[in-house]
C-alpha cells in the first residue's frame, strides 16, 4: 500500500479540498503517466489495502474519480442505474464546465446517441435494437467465418515456421469476422481491419483511419437501406426501435471497434496461457478442460478491459465505506473486482467454467455480444492449435512486455515457432490481402489512400482513441 514514507516514489497527488477524490489523510493515486502500469495488479491491491473496496484516483487531465475495487460493490454500481447513471450529462465536472471539448476525457463527457451513453427508456430503445440484432446471428455461421479466416491467416505465415501471434493472428481475426457479420463486402474486410487497428493504436494517421471507417459504414448503411441482407446493418435498420441512420452507423462502429479490441485481447491472453502454463495446456490437450472453460479462467484473471468507464452518481450515496457525492465519476475496476479476496481468497483456485466474472459487465448495460466474442476466440484458437499442434514460444526466456493504459493492458508480441504445416494452395493464400507483415518483427503497414471524408460528426471517436491510448 502507499504510505507516507513511500509517497514520493508513487504516482500519487493530493487533490484540492472538496473534489470527489479528496479523502482526509490519504492521497489519490494516478491511473496514468510514466509511473503507472508496471504492475497494475499490485497497484490495485495496494489501493484495496489502503482504502478498502472503493479508492480515490486521478485519471487523465488530473481529473478526480472513484475506482471501485470490490466485486460486490462493482455489481451494485452496475445493477442500480437509479443511483449510478451512464449518461455523462450527469457528471458534475461537465455540469460545472470543468470538462470541455479539449479535456483528455472529453470522449466520456460528450454525449453521443449510443446505448452505452443512455439510461432508462432511451437506453432500452437503443440496446434492444443492438441486442436483438446480435441474438439473431447464428453462432454456427459465426464459427464458419472464424474457421475460414483463421485458416487464411495461418496460411500466410505457416510456411515460415515462425509467427507473432499478436500482429499476425489475434489483432486481425476478430475484425475480419466482424466485417462479415455487419454486412461489409468481403473485399472490404482487410482494408477495414487495417484502418481499425491503426485507429485503436492512436497513431498519427488514426484520425484519417477513423474517417475511412466512418465513410465505409455510412456507405454500407445507405446500401443496406436499398438492398437489405442477413446482416447486422440490415437488422439494425429494420428494427422496430426505428434507429436513425446516424444511430445505426454509430452502433456499427461501436460493435466493430469495441468488440475487435476486447476479443483480440482475449485471444492473445488465452494463447499466452496455453504457451506458458504447461498444466493448462496438458488439461486442454488431454480433454480434462475444454477451451470454453479455459476462457473463463482467462476472463477472471485478465479481463480484456481492466477498468470500465464510467458511471455518475445521481445522489449522495455510501459505497464501500466511502461517501460518493452526486455528480462524482465512478470507474469500475473489473480486474480488481475479479481478484477480490472476498470472493477469491485463493487466486490459484481454478475458475474454469465459472461465468460469474465481471469481464462482460453486469446489469442493464452488460455486454450484449459476449457470447459472440467468446465464439470468435474459442473457434480461432481451436483452429490454430489444430493446424499447428507443436507450436511453442520462440524464446521462453524472452520477456513479454505489455503496453498499459488506464483501461487495459495489451501484450505487445507473442513470437512462436512450429513445424510448418502442409502448404495450402497459392490461390487460397492470395484470397487474403496483406494486412500484417510476413515478418513478425516488421512494422505493420500504415493506411493506404482513403476516400474523401463525408460531412459527419466524427471528432468524438478521434478523442476517444487519444484518451484511452495517450497517457500510459
Amino acid at each position: 500500500m502507499t504510505t507516507t514514507s513511500d509517497q514520493a516514489s508513487s504516482p500519487a497527488v493530493m487533490p484540492p479540498p472538496g473534489c470527489p477524490a479528496h479523502v482526509p489523510g490519504a492521497a489519490a493515486t494516478r491511473l496514468y503517466g510514466p509511473d503507472f502500469g508496471a504492475d497494475s495488479k499490485l497497484l490495485y491491491e495496494r489501493l484495496r489495502d489502503q482504502h478498502g473496496p472503493v479508492a480515490p484516483v486521478i485519471v487523465p487531465g488530473e481529473t478526480p474519480a472513484w475506482l471501485v475495487l470490490g466485486y460486490q460493490e462493482i455489481r451494485k454500481v452496475l445493477t442500480t442505474p437509479s443511483k449510478f447513471a451512464s449518461n455523462p450529462r450527469n457528471w458534475g465536472a461537465v455540469q460545472d464546465g470543468q470538462v470541455g471539448a479539449d479535456h483528455p476525457l472529453a470522449p466520456l463527457a460528450m454525449y453521443q446517441p449510443m446505448c452505452n451513453f443512455e439510461d432508462g427508456t432511451a437506453h432500452l430503445r437503443l440496446r434492444s435494437a443492438v441486442r436483438d440484432s446480435l441474438e439473431g446471428l447464428e453462432l454456427r455461421g459465426v464459427r464458419r467465418y472464424v474457421e475460414r479466416y483463421s485458416r487464411r491467416l495461418i496460411e500466410r505465415f505457416g510456411s515460415s515456421g515462425r509467427a507473432d501471434l499478436v500482429s499476425q493472428f489475434a489483432e486481425q481475426l476478430p475484425m475480419l469476422v466482424l466485417t462479415q457479420l455487419v454486412g461489409m463486402p468481403e473485399e472490404e474486410g482487410p482494408r477495414l481491419v487495417e484502418a481499425c487497428r491503426d485507429l485503436m493504436k492512436g497513431t498519427a494517421t488514426a484520425v484519417t483511419s477513423n474517417e475511412y471507417v466512418l465513410n465505409a459504414l455510412t456507405a454500407l448503411v445507405a446500401q443496406k437501406k436499398a438492398q437489405p441482407g442477413k446482416d447486422l446493418a440490415s437488422t439494425l435498420l429494420a428494427h422496430e426501435s426505428g434507429l436513425t441512420d446516424q444511430e445505426v452507423v454509430e452502433h456499427l462502429r461501436l460493435i466493430l471497434v469495441g468488440a475487435n479490441e476486447t476479443t483480440s485481447n482475449l485471444i492473445t491472453d488465452m494463447l499466452e496461457v496455453v504457451l506458458t502454463e504447461p498444466r493448462s495446456a496438458a488439461q486442454l490437450r488431454g480433454g480434462q478442460m475444454t477451451l470454453f472453460e479455459a476462457l473463463d479462467q482467462v476472463l477472471w484473471n485478465t479481463p480484456p478491459l481492466a477498468v470500465l468507464p464510467a458511471r455518475y452518481a445521481l445522489h449522495d450515496t455510501e459505497l464501500g465505506d466511502q461517501m460518493i457525492r452526486s455528480g462524482d465519476m465512478v470507474l469500475l475496476g473489473l480486474a480488481a473486482g475479479n481478484a477480490d479476496p472476498a470472493i477469491r481468497p485463493d487466486l490459484s483456485t481454478s475458475m474454469a467454467g465459472n461465468r460469474a466474472h465481471l469481464a462482460f459487465g453486469a446489469g442493464p448495460h452488460g455486454c450484449p455480444g459476449g457470447d459472440i466474442g467468446r465464439s470468435i476466440a474459442e473457434t480461432g484458437i481451436d483452429e490454430l492449435l489444430r493446424i499447428l499442434p507443436d507450436m511453442s514460444l520462440a524464446d521462453e526466456a524472452a520477456p513479454r512486455p505489455r503496453t498499459p493504459t488506464w483501461t487495459s493492458s495489451h501484450l505487445e508480441k507473442l513470437p512462436v515457432r512450429f513445424t510448418a504445416p502442409k502448404p495450402a494452395s497459392q490461390a487460397a493464400r492470395e484470397e487474403l490481402p496483406s494486412t500484417a507483415p510476413d515478418d513478425a518483427d516488421a512494422p505493420a503497414p500504415g493506411p493506404g489512400p482513403l476516400p474523401e471524408p463525408v460531412p459527419y460528426s466524427s471528432s468524438w471517436w478521434g478523442r476517444l482513441i487519444g484518451a484511452f491510448r495517450r497517457d500510459h
